[in-house]
Order: C-alpha cells, then sequence, then structure tokens
C-alpha cells in the first residue's frame, strides 16, 4: 500500500505544472507545547510541506513561469534583512527592543526572533500541502503501520543513544568541537522525533536531550582558557538551552563560562573570541534560573560573579559610561552588593581614562554606589582594594579642585585601621601610587594656600602638621608660608616650632633645603612683637649653628627695635654707625626703625635728618619710613605742622620719580605711594595745623594756601590720573607668584613692629 502511496506521489511530483501556495506548519496538540515548549519556535519554522494539486493543470492554461509569491520583508530603521538582525550583538539586540518599546529579557535567539517580528522580518517558509493519501500514511491509517512506528522508533532510538554516547567520548577527549557537532546532530534528530510525535494522535513521548549530555559538552568548551574562548559561542548556545528545558547550570561552570569568554581584546574579547557581548547572554540565560531553587544561594551568587567580571571588562575595554552604569544597575536595580575589589577596578578604569579630566563625575558615582551597597568609606581602608578606591577618589578631587572631599576621603582612611601594617591607612592611600602621592600633596598644598589667603593661620597649620604623617614632603616656600603668616598673626611660639622642625629635617638630612635667613629674620620679629625673648634667644642661636654667623643684619634690627621702644634716639644712631662700621649696609627696614624712636619722642628733626641720611646712601625711603617721619611731627607745634608738610612734599616727589621708573622687588612694600594709613596721618596734620591757627600762630589763609596744600595733594591723590596708573603697574609687578607672596608676608612682619612704635595698639601676647 506504501508503495503505491508513494508512486501516487512520484507522479504527481513529475506533473508538468502545479499550482504552488503557502500553508501554515500544522497545530500541536496542547498537551505537546506544555510538554516542549523550548521546541515549539524551531519546529514551526522548520516545518515545510510541498502542498501539490491533485488535479493537473492545463498546458495551455498553465502560466509561462512558475512563480512562487514570497512577502518582502518590511524595512524599518537599519534592519531590512534577518541577516541584518543576526549580525547585531546581545546589546545591540536588547539596545533594538528597548528602542521599539519591546521586552529585553531572554535569550539571543528569543531577542532575535522578537526583533524580526516586530519589524515585519519574519515570514512563513514556502510549503505545499501533503496529498490525502500522504495524510493518511502519516496518520497511520494503512495497514502495517503500526509495526513499521515500532522498528523506526527502535532505530531513531538506538541512534540517539549512540550520539549520546559520542557526545561523552567526544567530551571527554576535550574534543569539544567534535561533541558540538555531535550534540547539533542529536538536537536534530530529537527535533525530527519531536515532529513526528506531533504529527501523530497515540505516538510514544519523544526523546529529549539528557542533562548529562549539555553538561557534558559544556564541560569540554571549558576546558581552558584558550578553549573557552574560542568555544564561548557554543557554551552560549548550551547555556540557553539548557535554561529553556528546564535544567539547572552549575555555579561553577555558569561563573566559568562568563569568565573564559572574556578577555583584553577589543570588546572584551580573547584571540577576537567571546566578548562582552556573549557574557552578557551568558548572564541573561543564568538569570532566569535564579528563582527555580531558591533553597541554593549558588544560583544568585555566580550571577552577581559574572556580572562583576563583564563590568571589569568593560571598565579595560575603555567603555567607562556603560560600566558605571552596570554597576549602578547591580546596586541600585538588582539589589546586589558586589566585591569591594570590583568598586576598586571600577575606579581605576575611569581614571584612566579620566585624562582630560571629563569623567571625574563617575568616579564620584563609583564611591556612592559602593556607600549604597554598604561600604562605609571610614572603614574600608584597611583592605587594599578599599585603599585603591579611595586613592582614585584622592586623584580625582585634585584634578576637580575639590580639595574638600580629597581630605574627606584621607580623614576617611585614617579612621580606619590595617592590623597587617605599622603604618596608618591614609599614609598607605598616599602612598599606594605614584598619581595619589602628587595628587594628595597638591590637595595639601593648595588647601594651605587657601588658608593663608583667608588669614586662617590655625588651618594652614593643621593641614601642615597632617603632612608629615602621611609621607607628604612640603615644599621650602610652603613651609615658609606657613611660619610667615604665623609671624603674622604675631603667633611666635607656632612660628618657632615649625622653624626648629625644618632645621631638624635638615640636619637629619630629610630635606635638601635649609632655611633660609630671611626665615629666621620673620620669627625674630615674632618673637620681638610679642615679646618672647627667651625664643629670640634661641632662634638666635638656632640661626648660628646653622648659617654659621655671629652677627648680620637680623642681629642688628633686633637691637634697633629694642632702643626704638625705649626712645633711645642715640642708642639707635649708634648701632647704625655699628652697621656701616662691621661693613653691613643698613636696610630701609633699619632705617625706619630709627626714624620710628623719634617718632616715639616726637622728634620730627632728627627723623628730617635720617630721611637725608638714607638717600645720601641711595636707600629709598617706602611709604612706612614717609609715614613714620610724619607721624613724629604730630607735637601739636607750628613748626611740627610745617616738618609734616615738608616731608609731605618728598613723599609726593618720591612717588614722581615712581611715574618715571618702575619699582623693583615687592611694590608695596618699595614704593612711596601713599596708602590708607598716610591719609590718616594727613589729616591729623592739618587738624593740627587748624589748631595753630586758631591759637593765633599762623595766619588761616597763609595756612591754607601753603602748609595745607601738601598735605591736601596726599588725601586726594588717590583720585589722581597718577594714583591709578600706579595702581595698575604695581598689579602687573606683583602677580599671583608664590615668592612674591612670600615676601611680602615676610616684609610685613617687619614693619609690624615699627608701625607699632607710633601706632595707638596693644601688644597680643600669643597664648
Amino acid at each position: 500500500m506504501r508503495l503505491t502511496i508513494a508512486a501516487s506521489i512520484l507522479s504527481v511530483l513529475i506533473a508538468p505544472s502545479h499550482s504552488f501556495k503557502y500553508t501554515s506548519a500544522p497545530s500541536l496538540s496542547p498537551s505537546t507545547l506544555l510538554k516542549y515548549p523550548s521546541q515549539h519556535t524551531a519546529y514551526r519554522t522548520a516545518y515545510t510541506s510541498l502542498h501539490v494539486s491533485a488535479t493537473p493543470v492545463e498546458e495551455k492554461d498553465a502560466p509561462a513561469t512558475e512563480s512562487v509569491t514570497i512577502p518582502p520583508p518590511i524595512s524599518q530603521h537599519h534592519l531590512q534583512s534577518k541577516e541584518d538582525v543576526d549580525k547585531l550583538s546581545f546589546r545591540d539586540l536588547q539596545k533594538e527592543c528597548k528602542s521599539r518599546e519591546l521586552p529585553a529579557n531572554g535569550s539571543t535567539a528569543v531577542l532575535r526572533k522578537r526583533l524580526q517580528e516586530a519589524v515585519g522580518l519574519e515570514f512563513q517558509n514556502p510549503s505545499v500541502n501533503i496529498s490525502e493519501e500522504l495524510e493518511s500514511a502519516l496518520n497511520g491509517d494503512e495497514e502495517g503501520e503500526e509495526v513499521e512506528e515500532k522498528v523506526a522508533e527502535a532505530k531513531v532510538s538506538r541512534e540517539f543513544q549512540t550520539l549520546c554516547n559520542e557526545v561523552h567520548q567526544r567530551a571527554a577527549a576535550g574534543h569539544w568541537k567534535t561533541a558540538t557537532r555531535r550534540l547539533k546532530k542529536l538536537k536534530k534528530l530529537s527535533f525530527n522525533e519531536y515532529t513526528a510525535a506531533a504529527e501523530t494522535d497515540d505516538a510514544a513521548v519523544p526523546s529529549t536531550i539528557p542533562e548529562d549530555v549539555y553538561l557534558a559538552v559544556l564541560r569540554s568548551c571549558l576546558a581552558d582558557r584558550s578553549s573557552g574562548a574560542r568555544a564561548s559561542q557554543p557554551a552560549r548556545k548550551v547555556l540557553e538551552e539548557m535554561v529553556e528545558a528546564g535544567y539547572v547550570v552549575p555555579a561553577d561552570l555558569g561563573r566559568s563560562a562568563v569568565i573564559n569568554c572574556l578577555g583584553n581584546g577589543p570588546g572584551g574579547t580573547h584571540d577576537e573570541c567571546g566578548g562582552i557581548d556573549v557574557a552578557l547572554a551568558m548572564i541573561s540565560a543564568l538569570e532566569r534560573q535564579t528563582g527555580r531553587n531558591e533553597e541554593d544561594d549558588g544560583m544568585l551568587t555566580q550571577v552577581i560573579a559574572s556580572y562583576e567580571a563583564v563590568v571589569i571588562a568593560l571598565g579595560k575595554d575603555g567603555d567607562v559610561e556603560e560600566c558605571v552604569e552596570m554597576l549602578g544597575m547591580m546596586v541600585i536595580d538588582k539589589g546586589m552588593t558586589p566585591l569591594l575589589g570590583t568598586f576598586a577596578q571600577v575606579a581605576q578604569s575611569v581614571s584612566k581614562c579620566n585624562k582630560d579630566g571629563t569623567k571625574g563625575e563617575l568616579v564620584l558615582q563609583v564611591l556612592s554606589y559602593a556607600k549604597m551597597a554598604g561600604y562605609e568609606l571610614d572603614s574600608i581602608a584597611h583592605a587594599e582594594a578599599g585603599r585603591t578606591l579611595l586613592a582614585c577618589g584622592v586623584i580625582v578631587a585634585e584634578g576637580m579642585d575639590n580639595l574638600a572631599l580629597g581630605l574627606r576621603l584621607l580623614t576617611a582612611a585614617r579612621k580606619s585601621e590595617d592590623p597587617s601594617s605599622t603604618d596608618k591607612c591614609d599614609t598607605l592611600v598616599c602612598s599606594s601610587s605614584s598619581a595619589a602621592q602628587r595628587a594628595s600633596t597638591l590637595i595639601h598644598k593648595r588647601s594651605i594656600d587657601r588658608a593663608i589667603a583667608d588669614d586662617n593661620w590655625k588651618l594652614a597649620v593643621k593641614i601642615l602638621e597632617l603632612m608629615a604623617p602621611r609621607s607628604l614632603t612640603p615644599s621650602p616656600g610652603l613651609l615658609k608660608k606657613v611660619i610667615a603668616v604665623c609671624a603674622k598673626s604675631e603667633k611666635s611660639r607656632k612660628a618657632t616650632a615649625i622653624l626648629l622642625d625644618w632645621v631638624s629635617l635638615f640636619d637629619k638630612g630629610e630635606t635638601a633645603d635649609r632655611p633660609p635667613l630671611s626665615v629666621f629674620n620673620t620669627v625674630v620679629n615674632a618673637c620681638e612683637i610679642c615679646g618672647e625673648e627667651e625664643l629670640t634667644l634661641q632662634v638666635l642661636d638656632t640661626m648660628k649653628k646653622t648659617h654659621e654667623v655671629d652677627g648680620n643684619t637680623i642681629t642688628f634690627n633686633i637691637a634697633l627695635k629694642r632702643l626704638a621702644k625705649l626712645k633711645n634716639k642715640m642708642g639707635c644712631e649708634g648701632i647704625i654707625i655699628g652697621m656701616l662700621q662691621a661693613g653691613i649696609e643698613p636696610t630701609v627696614v633699619s632705617y625706619t626703625t630709627a626714624i620710628g624712636a623719634c617718632a616715639q619722642d616726637k622728634d620730627f628733626v632728627m627723623s628730617t635728618q635720617w630721611l637725608e641720611r638714607m638717600r645720601s646712601r641711595c636707600v629709598s625711603p617706602n611709604v612706612f619710613t614717609y609715614n613714620t617721619a610724619l607721624a613724629s611731627c604730630l607735637d601739636g607745634t607750628l613748626e611740627g605742622s610745617k616738618a609734616g608738610s615738608e616731608i609731605a612734599v618728598q613723599m609726593m616727589e618720591e612717588v614722581g620719580k615712581e611715574l618715571v621708573r618702575k619699582v623693583k622687588g615687592n611694590a608695596r612694600y618699595n614704593s612711596a605711594l601713599p596708602n590708607v594709613y598716610t591719609k590718616t596721618l594727613s589729616r591729623l596734620l592739618m587738624k593740627q595745623l587748624r589748631d595753630n591757627w586758631r591759637n593765633d600762630l599762623i595766619d588761616m589763609d597763609e595756612a591754607k594756601t601753603t602748609v595745607r596744600v601738601p598735605l591736601l595733594r596726599l588725601i586726594d591723590f588717590e583720585k589722581t590720573e597718577e594714583a591709578k596708573k600706579l595702581k595698575a603697574d604695581r598689579a602687573d609687578i606683583d602677580g599671583d607668584d608664590e615668592c612674591v607672596v612670600i615676601e611680602e608676608m615676610e616684609v610685613a612682619v617687619e614693619y609690624l613692629d615699627v608701625e607699632k612704635l607710633h601706632k595707638d595698639s596693644h601688644r597680643t601676647a600669643e597664648i
């Protein structure tokens, strides 16, 4: 009977012309679909049946050529064919699905099918209907069919078992390629059996591929690192099929599959195999099985470990934005707690890509995610990964000029303790790399500079004291600025302590720069201002040992200031004569101090003489010298008022010279340009002059037209064009150079004690 049916079919197939039409694949029973859901898609795609009309078409009515009408694929975006969809990577498939508001979960095959259906690329394969005779044969209505089916089933079963054994043998021998081919053949055989079962009502349940066969192939694909990368695609398919079949992938195999397919090549590939997209597809399969066995935490553990491997691979590949985004998804969306080392490696990858300073915010996001995951910044520095994470934060904070953040991270490290090391954790963070050490040093330096700019000597000293324990060496300029700000704030003891520590470092050979004489001078002046005579002697003794000198300008100026405070004008004159005899040229500070002694005694005659002596020694008086001389004229007499007027004339002449030539050195302390205190002294002299004419010591009109004119010029000078020009020149000269700032602070301390000789102020003793 079967021969008759076959002959009929053959005669129909060789007929001269036939009509073709599309039909859908036969429907399966609900029980079959529920039992084998994973094979339903493959079955409907592969099923074809040639539909041939039993009645031949007449030759005259036949069309000129046979034609099969295939619906053209619908073009959407850049997807023009199924090949375009097949070329998309796993991440690209997810992005395309999300852009079309489709679910982005599932295996690679599911995503491709979903996308093809969405863009209209999946259409039914051409098929031909089977004749009634063939349908009857397949349905088992003919005689002898039952016997032949049993024989065929036994043959298929033997072939199925043989292939299973071959898969095990090849996998055990390490031949993963051959084992994969045998598995593919086994799946094809199982599919054919599945199709036959679907077309019969009482056929035996078809065989499925056993779990141990999948595991054998998977283990052979992951036998070593190289094979793991080259066999990444077969391993991915095995993982996806196992999950779809309801099998559980062992935790160690799932994690190894993801890690082995990742490398250091482009896109996370290893020898151009595997990569990040393959790893993400594997993770997607592993995630779908995490809820099947709630008692086994290994499922979730392998998913977390797999995500960590992908995140690290993304960072190495330079895709730091997606790397940080996936890390945030792990912590926020999935509630995972990655290892601290994962955060550290991601932060390092971002730091390497942050050469232009545009990705610093990503490191701060990593720090935020670490805190969200349960890690406390104040306690993570005891681990090396935690120190690495904090060091990356310090580097980024320096690049963003976020000094507060940098100091906060180092403070957090200091609160941690590492039992395996004798050093503090903040020291280990600063010395973890050259970049971290540089960033830490710059953060401390800039913080000190800002504190000094705000005249906050306490903060400047506190930050400076943190540098030594953190193995950070302050520069000589930084030390000089901190000492100067302490001296300026009349904190002689703190300035002396910093200076002596500097000398100690120089004696031990830990620094190549010894403190210059100007620093000793600044500290001695601070001690003199605060009345610390014992500290003065200690600093002078240290200076003699360090520079091997017995006397210099510093010691002479100290003697001058002490005599000036006692109003000992003759003693000051003797000191200056002694300096000249010793070959030491008196400075402008020396002459100003001598004039200060005259101001103490209101002796404007000697003040005028000192101004002449200065010019004879080619030492130009500055604004502090003229202010001190003007103060000596406030004795209430008409002669004092006239002397003050004459000094004002000399001062304006000096200012006129500065209009022609620029001031050398620090413009603020080398210039004669009137300041606010000059205007105060001029008003006091004008008041004194007014008292003089009211007492009939001078005619009012004469006083206003002669004596008062130069004093008015000093008061109104700030409004003139000359003053604006000189101020502009001063701004160009001063600038923001560090040396200029240090010199200005040191000179300020020099004149601070001199101005106190004639200003109404009190001495502030340090507590």
